[in-house]
């Protein structure tokens, strides 16, 4: 199994995580959840469509594979408190459901194993929704995200798109899904007539942030959540900008991602599903992902393993 690359954000990035992070929003009295600054109350109807052993044990138990920024990550180092998109998102369903979003923390290579073998009800950790993870859980879809653009703060060379970066220097990871992009992102500046793209490849993703925070390059493409997160983060974000293409709002060659559901517990999906499309529609889910600065890697519809192939 594989998600996006995980990246090594820079120190100036996880230096804010506490700041980032709420305190472990446990339902407060008459059963209302704080998440992201939305007061969350748990929806009686919504309530009586979870499975019964779940309504029992007042909670899903949730496996996630921390860190993996935005999506995972611990409020303080050496600690155990979580934060995260994930997370916040959790809780903001379990509140909706008027349950618990148990999180444990679990490598990832184990989450789908873990949930066929009944130690965990579902996954929150990033998971892209494909074909083969559907034989054996079932996906509630929150998000599309793919690569993104990382530039300077204020954007010097006007990057708006993958077609301006020809003939301009861009910074990349090597081995990587993004450092494949512009490869074959070459072919297209060639037709169009423009200047090869000048990629400079870099072992870790850190350096390459380094790069164009000196000037080296003008861009540097990574995962968009990551993008988003570091742009939001770096330097109490005056260092960087994240480039808004509307030609693909969750990125490039975006996939979805899901929330891993196993199939032993028939129902689970469905009231997540929903509890998930009552967050869009009162405007929660885009308020959690703008916390991150992911606000456009939001789905407008819930949706069940959306993935086609």
């Amino acid at each position: 199994m594989t998600r996006p690359l995980a990246v090594a954000l820079a120190v100036s990035a996880l230096a804010t995580l506490a700041a980032c992070g709420d305190s472990d929003p446990a339902p407060a009295a008459g059963g209302v959840t704080s998440v992201a600054g939305v007061q969350i109350k748990k929806d009686q109807a919504l309530h009586d469509l979870l499975p019964e052993q779940i309504r029992k044990a007042g909670k899903v138990r949730v496996a996630t594979d921390v860190p993996y920024p935005p999506f995972e990550m611990f409020v303080k180092e050496g600690e155990s408190a979580l934060t995260g998109l994930d997370y916040d998102l959790g809780q903001a369903i379990g509140g909706k459901l008027g349950v618990t979003f148990a999180f444990t923390p679990q490598k990832f290579d184990g989450i789908v194993p873990a949930i066929q073998a009944g130690k965990f009800d579902a996954a929150m950790s990033a998971i892209t929704d494909n074909k083969e993870r559907q034989q054996v859980v079932d996906f509630v879809d929150y998000s599309q995200s793919g690569s993104g653009v990382l530039v300077a703060e204020g954007n010097p060379a006007k990057i708006s798109d993958l077609d301006s970066l020809c003939g301009q220097k861009v910074a990349v990871q090597a081995a990587t899904n993004q450092l494949d992009l512009l490869k074959k992102h070459q072919a297209e500046c060639a037709k169009a007539g423009k200047g090869q793209i000048e990629i400079q490849t870099f072992p870790k993703d850190s350096d390459a942030q380094l790069a164009l925070r000196s000037g080296k390059v003008v861009a540097q493409v990574l995962t968009k959540p990551a993008a988003g997160w570091v742009a939001k983060t770096a330097d109490q974000g005056k260092s960087f900008d994240l480039v808004e293409d509307p030609a693909a709002p969750g990125g490039y060659n975006a996939s979805p991602n899901g929330i891993a559901v196993g199939k032993q517990v028939p129902g689970l999906a469905d009231a997540i599903q929903k509890a998930l499309q009552s967050l869009i529609d009162d405007g929660t889910l885009t308020q959690i992902y703008a916390k991150y600065g992911v606000a456009s890697i939001a789905v407008q519809k819930a949706t069940k393993n959306a993935a086609v192939d």
